[in-house]
């Protein structure tokens, strides 16, 4: 039996509608992604299906729950009391017994401070333990405490004064917190850093829970999901398997949809030539391609084309000179805590640069160090000439709200130069998909993913040799990210990228400065998947080193002691094996020092390549002389 039903939904904004007779269903154990373009009702979906039974926000239809499960419901921007604490905020998703909860746990927080009337807040605790226990809710709480811990958040802090990444914890633990058997989420990776993505990956993997939840990062949907629903045009398909299975198979139905469109494009062209040479006869052939035509241009009319491809365009402007950064020793911090400390880096024009890091490591410190917005505490900074920067802001302060789409993009103008061609600031708007009596209408009006396409159009229209984009892909749709990643990739002007999408960023940087604790940031070459194998295979010489250095001695001892046990030829291999996997170790934490360097790549990419290839090659070495090792070890055991 299914857990979640939606039946012939119905939903419409105006004239556009989102829902055109919608069925769906979510069996137990699935996790299921919903796609689609931005503004195609994703999210008016989920909340119909969070909604509960009923109609409720549907304008025809019905959504059925299976009696007594528990749904729990992120929602894409969660709206808090910011007066309250996380704990209190937490439990409130627990029905009548959630002021309760939030009662006690303040009581038995005063209860610990030195000022507070003990006896009045002990009968107060005593009252609201039996009242808790009247109605079964210790388990309640019990479970709010492990979400709480699980996210790692603080029970006291005011939810007012979160960062965005810690608010979307808040709103995951409240969701987990009633121990639900159905999760709907909507956009759970916005505001979180790569590590925290990462570890709610494994956290939906591992619970079992039924998921069904709308995410535009590839790499999560790949992961998580077991099937893919996409809302095309009012209506759902389901895919099974992950993100990359339903690339394949929805290219290949797109292809076959435009053959059947061209074909009976083709057949009511000809059908509207020869009725408009006029009809000889009332014959039966002739009256059966009279109704047939009627047919045809019904359906024509009825035909829904898919939304168009944004038209993305970006004019780098005038050359910057070849040096835009150059760094030495710059260190900065704030107070007692150190942001950046003794970090160089030489930064050239047409460099493409990720920075990676966790919410909180200073990435925006750093770039504003780089562009020469922030005086270092220490060290040197040098800017090059004729820089151009262009900036975009996550948090899109630069949008007014209250001012109309045109006035953004041109304000008191009519017109947009771009590239050198002079474009009516109404056609432009179209080539980023906003329809034309959109124009004049406040930006208070629009989702989160069109104002991300706003402040794109708003950033493309004035040239920059240096971009810097800080969370561009928040709320922008799958189609749109893979066409702003090949415009980048074009682009031959300095980038600057702050992402947390893994797969975005493998597509689109050469390099990475990553962020590796207490102030301490790396250069590496490359991308996301580039900087994780660079890193592991920097950790694992040493671990495999100190292990190694830990068994040499006793094993030395106990080749000699067995050494009567195995053949002469035997013995000598025996005791020369801890010598050749020393020198291969030492080898092999030289080649790796000498990789971490990322001045190596620079200076000399066909020598990286040949150390990387001779870093792999000791590795297979290492592993058959252990193997070696551990075989002729255990002849001598057997042997005893």
């Amino acid at each position: 039996m299914p857990y979640l039903k939606l039946s012939g939904a119905c939903l419409a904004y105006g004239h556009v509608p989102l829902l055109d007779h919608a069925d769906f269903l979510l069996d137990p154990g699935e996790r299921v992604a919903l796609i689609g373009r931005n503004g195609t009702g994703k999210s008016s979906l989920l909340a119909a299906l969070a909604a509960g039974n009923g109609k409720g926000r549907l304008d025809d239809g019905e959504v059925w729950v299976q009696p007594g499960i528990r749904v729990g419901y992120v929602p894409q921007e969660p709206a808090f009391d910011a007066a309250q604490t996380v704990f209190a905020t937490v439990v409130s998703g627990m029905g009548d017994v959630s002021a309760l909860l939030a009662e006690y746990h303040a009581v038995s927080h005063h209860l610990a401070d030195d000022g507070s009337d003990r006896e009045a807040l002990l009968a107060r605790m005593d009252a609201l333990q039996h009242e808790l226990e009247a109605r079964g809710a210790w388990s309640f709480e019990a479970q709010a405490e492990r979400a709480i811990a699980r996210f790692g958040l603080d029970p006291e802090a005011v939810v007012g004064a979160l960062s965005g990444g810690q608010k979307k914890r808040v709103a995951l633990a409240q969701a987990l917190a009633i121990a639900p058997e159905v999760l709907l989420l909507d956009e759970p990776t916005n505001h979180l850093d790569i590590a925290a993505i990462e570890w709610l990956e494994n956290l939906l993997i591992e619970s079992g829970v039924t998921l069904l939840f709308i995410t535009h990062d590839r790499a999560f949907l790949d992961r998580v999901c077991t099937r893919i629903v996409e809302l095309d045009r009012g209506r759902l398909a389901s895919f099974p398997g992950n993100f990359s299975r339903y690339q394949e198979r929805k290219d290949a139905q797109l292809h076959e949809e435009a053959l059947a469109n061209a074909r009976a494009d083709k057949l009511l062209k000809q059908e509207e030539a020869w009725i408009r040479k006029g009809v000889e006869a009332r014959r039966t052939r002739a009256v059966f391609r009279v109704q047939r035509l009627d047919h045809l241009r019904a359906e024509r009319q009825a035909r829904r084309e898919r939304m168009g491809r944004a038209s993305l365009q970006l004019d780098a402007g005038e050359r910057s000179g070849k040096l835009v950064a150059e760094l030495l020793h710059v260190s900065k911090s704030y107070g007692q805590r150190r942001i950046v400390r003794d970090f160089s880096a030489r930064l050239q024009r047409g460099d493409k640069i990720g920075l990676i890091g966790p919410n909180g490591a200073g990435k925006t410190t750093l770039l504003r160090l780089i562009l020469g917005e922030l005086v270092p505490d220490a060290g040197t900074v040098r800017q090059g000439t004729k820089l151009e920067v262009a900036y975009f802001d996550q948090f899109r302060t630069q949008l007014d709200p209250d001012a109309s789409l045109a006035d953004v993009i041109s304000p008191g103008s009519d017109w947009v130069e771009v590239g050198g061609a002079r474009k009516h600031v109404i056609g432009y708007l179209e080539d980023f998909l906003f329809a034309p009596e959109r124009a004049r209408s406040p930006v208070r009006s629009l989702s989160g993913g069109e104002r991300n396409r706003l402040l794109l159009a708003r950033l493309f229209a004035r040239p920059a040799n240096v971009l810097v984009l800080d969370e561009p892909t928040n709320d922008l749709d799958i189609e749109t990210l893979e066409l702003l990643e090949q415009l980048l990739q074009e682009y031959d002007g300095t980038l600057f990228l702050v992402s947390h999408d893994r797969t975005f960023l493998d597509n689109v940087v050469t390099q990475t400065i990553a962020a590796e604790g207490d102030g301490v940031w790396r250069e590496y070459v490359g991308g996301y998947s580039d900087w994780v194998a660079c890193r592991n295979a920097a950790s694992a010489p040493a671990d495999a080193t100190a292990a190694t250095r830990a068994d040499t001695r006793p094993v030395k001892a106990l080749a000699r002691s067995r050494a009567d046990r195995l053949s002469w030829k035997e013995q000598r291999e025996l005791e020369a094996l801890p010598e050749r996997i020393a020198a291969l170790e030492a080898e092999q934490a030289d080649v790796a020092g000498r990789l971490a360097d990322p001045g190596l790549y620079q200076r000399d990419p066909p020598a990286a390549q040949q150390a990387a290839a001779r870093l792999a090659t000791i590795e297979e070495e290492l592993l058959a002389l252990l193997e070696r090792w551990e075989a002729l070890e255990a002849r001598t055991g057997n042997g005893a």
